[in-house]
């Protein structure tokens, strides 16, 4: 199984909510692990938002789910990751913590160079900062 890191629209209750996007594809329902944070910069895409890592950055908060590795696909696409074609979203590794536990997680930020000219998210929650607009 596969463990992902989820912290934009693919959270639950999201416009491409993870789970909703498994049903769709008939591909077994995400199990959820946990929250997690990862270090970076959120910023405001509009209608999503986009993850710069950054060690020393602060805390951008997500979930983590064991996923069937049929749904990378799936999120592949959603995500716009295609074989030998830049895009905005890139396809990384990066741990994260669940109740103490280091896992090992797909996840899906940006390149520093497509957030220029855009807001910040200073809280790290998608969730929070999109029903507060």
């Amino acid at each position: 199984m596969q463990k992902v890191f989820v912290y934009g629209t693919l959270r639950a209750g999201e416009i491409n909510d993870i789970s909703q996007a498994a049903a769709r594809h008939d591909i077994a329902e995400p199990m959820l692990l946990g929250t997690a944070t990862v270090r970076g910069h959120l910023f405001d895409f509009g209608a999503y938002p986009g993850l710069v890592p950054d060690e020393a950055g602060p805390p951008v908060s997500g979930d983590v789910y064991e996923i069937d590795p049929d749904l990378v696909a799936v999120l592949d696409e959603i995500e716009e990751i295609y074989p030998g074609v830049e895009g905005l979203f890139v396809a990384r590794e990066v741990t994260v913590e669940v109740d103490g536990m280091p896992l090992l997680c797909r996840y899906y930020p940006v390149t520093e160079k497509a957030v220029k000219g855009l807001s910040e998210i200073r809280s790290g929650d998608w969730i929070a900062y999109r029903r507060s607009r």
